[in-house]
């Protein structure tokens, strides 16, 4: 007696290739759902407003200290610069700016909401002894005083222009530089008479410059926010990063260097 036939037939194998695919399909999309892993050791990079520099240097050293396997790379420059650099996909695992205006242009899509950490108020930086006699804002517009400041663009520039015109005082600047930390070299390197940073700044150039107060009428408060950019490699090991500048180690070296609390 002959045996049957028991091969699958076209129609039947045709059908089984589909379900083969489905299952395929439901795999892949399956293992796209799933979150990376992450790594809360991972090293990351930090961006950070210029005028940040030391206070960040420490904190970057003290998170180390205590995250022994986590390595961090800062980066310094005007807000403005370093979202730009961001958005253009820079790898930055955490931003921190010097003002609100330039957080809120980071690409949509922050790990979580932006968290204000820290506050600056701006001071006239002149150079020691103060041999021009600037004694306040109305200063800087005299003709023998050589003024620079930064572009609106950048926070420190901005903020400066704010408390000019809140003082009714009309100011040329010589030259307008990248960053607060344009402004400071350009007085100490005696290229400037004076300019409008913040009190942080002054402080940093210890004496090598020093300040003239900005009475707080016509002052301005900076306020500074910090976030994890949608595009962190690493937001796990970031987010812990924030967590300690938000906490009361980070604020105490904040601090230190002449930052306020929000």
């Amino acid at each position: 007696m002959p045996r049957p036939d028991i091969r699958p037939t076209h129609r039947l194998r045709s059908a089984i290739g589909l379900l083969g695919s489905a299952a395929l399909l439901v795999t892949a999309s399956c293992g796209e759902r799933q979150a990376p892993v992450q790594d809360p050791d991972a090293s990351i990079t930090v961006f950070a407003a210029a005028s940040l520099t030391a206070a960040f240097q420490e904190i970057g050293a003290a998170y180390t200290a205590a995250h022994p396997k986590t390595e961090v790379t800062l980066s310094f420059g005007a807000s403005s610069e370093l979202v730009a650099q961001i958005n253009q996909g820079a790898p930055a695992d955490v931003f921190a700016s010097a003002d609100e205006k330039n957080m809120g242009k980071l690409e949509p899509g922050s790990v979580g909401e932006p968290a204000d950490f820290a506050t600056n108020r701006l001071e006239i930086i002149v150079a020691p002894g103060n041999p021009k006699r600037i004694l306040g804002l109305a200063d800087l517009g005299r003709s023998d005083v050589v003024f620079v400041s930064a572009s609106s663009e950048v926070p420190i520039g901005r903020y400066a222009q704010q408390a000019l015109d809140a003082a009714g005082v009309s100011a040329t600047p010589k030259s307008l530089e990248a960053s607060v930390k344009g402004i400071v070299s350009k007085v100490v390197l005696g290229e400037a008479d004076a300019g409008i940073v913040y009190v942080t700044d002054v402080l940093a150039a210890g004496s090598k410059a020093q300040g003239v107060e900005i009475p707080a009428a016509v002052n301005v408060v900076a306020t500074y926010p910090i976030a994890v950019p949608a595009s962190a490699k690493h937001s796990d090991s970031a987010g812990r990063f924030v967590a300690f500048v938000l906490s009361a180690a980070g604020k105490q070296i904040l601090a230190k260097y002449g930052f306020g609390t929000p």
